[in-house]
């Protein structure tokens, strides 16, 4: 029995994983849902930390999906949001249209997007981005090296998770596992750049 119960969950992994490619996006839907099958993500809860309490400052480079080179020193100045994901997790796929309507919101003002993308390959990231019309880039972390940059301080410990990071390059929040509303997070981007003088 207990031989069966672990092909049914296996079978089940299979299938969930077939689905990703749906135009109906059944992943996302499960995911909104409830039932969370074969998922494990974070809560939505969302840690702010003081200035007198952040860390030092993050570096870390990739290459994004379209080939190009970036690197935390490109974004100091202003805020810069930080979004760890992947194109076949459900909570990510549900998120993504909430990170894409904050980023246009807050793009005019100065504020960065950054993807980070933990196991994707370029053409993958881009069938996400037309899908779900996200216009910032991602850069592809396989090798974890971006994550690991950020793992002394706030690791992201599911995804998705959100880090906003002051004009300094400092983690000043984070949201573990979905994004519950776009309001929340244009509130800690609009308090992170007022403190820090970016707007």
């Amino acid at each position: 029995m207990r031989k069966f119960s672990t092909l049914l969950v296996a079978g089940a992994a299979v299938i969930a994983l077939g689905l990703t490619g749906c135009s109906s996006d059944p992943l996302a839907e499960q995911y909104r849902e409830g039932s969370n099958k074969n998922y494990i993500a974070g809560d939505g809860s969302v840690t702010e930390i003081t200035l007198e309490n952040r860390g030092d400052v993050i570096t870390f480079s990739g290459t994004t999906e379209t080939g190009a080179t970036v690197s935390s020193a490109d974004y100091l100045g202003n805020v810069l949001v930080v979004n760890f994901w992947y194109a076949g997790c459900a909570p990510c796929r549900a998120e993504a249209p909430d990170l894409e309507q904050v980023y246009t919101e807050t793009a005019p003002s100065g504020v960065n997007f950054l993807g980070v993308n933990v196991r994707d390959q370029a053409a993958t990231i881009d069938s996400f981005n037309v899908r779900f019309g996200i216009t910032y880039p991602s850069i592809i972390d396989q090798d974890g090296q971006a994550q690991l940059a950020f793992a002394a301080q706030v690791p992201p410990n599911a995804v998705p998770t959100t880090l906003i990071l002051d004009a300094q390059g400092r983690v000043a929040a984070r949201i573990l596992g979905q994004l519950k509303d776009p309001s929340i997070l244009s509130t800690l981007i609009t308090d992170i750049a007022a403190e820090s003088g970016a707007n």
